[in-house]
């Protein structure tokens, strides 16, 4: 559904990608694994279309999306999901959500419509959410969850996590990728960035590991024992 090769990307004289490839099937959880530096953030950059790419390809289901805009690319179905910052603190859950897909008229929300979507769409994929709650009133795990109900409410169908644990408990993490699976069972694809091996063998299918802006190489958890991580 995703398909990565050679991917180079520069910032001026410095090379931060040198070559990243990676593909990602439909219905997959995968992760993007390495080191602060390692190029994670920076790939997850080019796929979305918030840098330019040098060199190499990222083809998503069957387009070449070096060649799309990056607001086309959310419509088309891959959405970058923040970490829950990305959100205004004095509105409500249902405010966000609708933001900038508002139902009613311009200038103009339905409320009750924005509740009723929210708590529909928290109850589908259990990720529940106050929905009259004003933003700087819930926990950064309510957040997250936000932020992974505002791409789905747009259609995305492969959710980008980059770091999505880095504010959460373990409680909380444990709680997210439950979440996270239901998703892949209801026929979401899932890139998972990370660099935390514990948390890429608990919860995904594949992972790639980056290393210095470089492809390191692509491991099966299901075939990865103690010894050889």
């Amino acid at each position: 559904m995703l398909k990565i090769e050679d991917l180079e990307v520069s910032y001026g004289a410095v090379q931060a990608l040198r070559g990243i490839s990676m593909e990602v099937n439909d219905g997959e959880i995968v992760s993007l694994i390495g080191a602060n530096g390692a190029g994670k953030t920076t790939t997850l950059h080019a796929i979305t279309g918030l840098v330019p790419i040098k060199s190499g390809s990222v083809i998503y289901d069957g387009h070449d999306l070096r060649k799309t805009d990056s607001s086309r690319i959310v419509t088309m179905g891959l959405a970058h999901v923040p970490e829950g910052r990305q959100v205004f603190t004095r509105m409500t859950v249902a405010e966000n959500l609708i933001l900038g897909a508002e139902t009613g008229t311009a200038f103009k929300v339905d409320r009750k419509e924005a509740v009723r979507i929210t708590t529909e769409l928290s109850d589908k994929y259990n990720l529940k959410v106050e929905a009259k709650e004003k933003v700087e009133d819930i926990s950064l795990a309510m957040r997250q969850k936000l932020e992974i109900l505002k791409a789905l409410y747009r259609g995305a169908h492969i959710l980008i996590l980059d770091e999505p644990t880095a504010v959460l408990t373990p409680q909380e993490t444990e709680e997210l990728f439950e979440q996270l699976k239901l998703l892949r069972e209801n026929g979401h694809t899932i890139i998972f960035i990370s660099h935390k091996l514990n948390e890429v063998k608990a919860l995904c299918n594949r992972m790639t590991i980056l290393r210095d802006g470089k492809t390191m190489g692509t491991y099966e958890i299901s075939d990865l024992d103690e010894q050889e991580i």
